[in-house]
């Protein structure tokens, strides 16, 4: 079973587009005429061009839009697709749920004629930056060091390229983990966790103290005054990364 085939069920009520990062994403792909989405979720930033979207999850399929590109059921690993099949391949927080690195990644090379667009987190810029995973769920953290991959591994991998840091807007759209960084209410509403998967794999269980220890801070105040330097931010860099590679 795939992973959101499990977790992914209620995954389009939070999880929707931020026109900011969907800007900075397409303008990565650039002058591409057709994109071929991999690991395509419910088809958040795809753009008009996009000619097909692969997933394995058929409950991740079932959340995509009426009008969205046509999807199949299938993995990074092993593309239904020809050689150059398409302009350009963008894979969006997808690759750390790969089985095979480096296969997938050889797919995305392999299928796009001119451009591979990744977008992806710093691991350890995370850690660091990011107060819910440093003060509250390091056994979140913990969770993702398992299978977080280095930005410089993947450029690697990809042949080189240049990364983007990707700033998190304090009202982002997209429930990603850290969209909440300035609203620390809503990592308590089972629903916004349940749209990130760093919290949905994590498990309630484990993350029930954290939790606990972050309403109780929400009620007395001590989160506002521990964080007050982030309410007046609008935007910050917890470590997402935009790669793009030039083929």
């Amino acid at each position: 079973m795939a992973v959101y085939d499990r977790i992914g069920t209620t995954y389009s009520r939070t999880r929707r587009p931020d026109p900011r990062i969907a800007a900075q994403i397409h303008a990565a792909l650039g002058d591409a005429a057709d994109v071929v989405d991999v690991g395509a979720g419910s088809g958040s930033y795809e753009p008009r061009g996009t000619v097909l979207a692969v997933e394995p999850s058929r409950v991740m399929i079932g959340q995509r839009q009426p009008g969205a590109a046509p999807a199949v059921q299938g993995v990074a690993e092993r593309l239904p697709l020809r050689d150059d099949a398409a302009d350009a391949c963008m894979a969006l927080l997808t690759v750390h749920h790969w089985t095979d690195l480096a296969a997938g990644v050889a797919e995305l090379r392999r299928v796009a004629r001119r451009r591979v667009v990744v977008l992806t987190w710093d691991q350890h810029v995370f850690r660091e930056r990011f107060w819910l995973v440093r003060d509250y769920l390091p056994e979140a953290a913990a969770f993702d060091d398992t299978r977080a991959v280095p930005p410089g591994r993947l450029l690697d991998l990809l042949g080189g390229g240049r990364q983007e840091p990707v700033p998190i807007p304090h009202d982002c759209v997209d429930g990603l983990a850290a969209a909440y960084w300035r609203r620390p209410h809503a990592y308590l509403d089972p629903q916004v966790r349940a749209g990130i998967s760093l919290l949905a794999q994590t498990g309630e269980e484990v993350l029930a103290p954290g939790l606990n220890r972050l309403a109780e801070d929400l009620g007395t105040g001590r989160w506002h005054t521990r964080h007050a330097g982030l309410l007046t931010r609008r935007t910050v860099d917890v470590g997402y990364r935009l790669l793009v590679t030039e083929l």
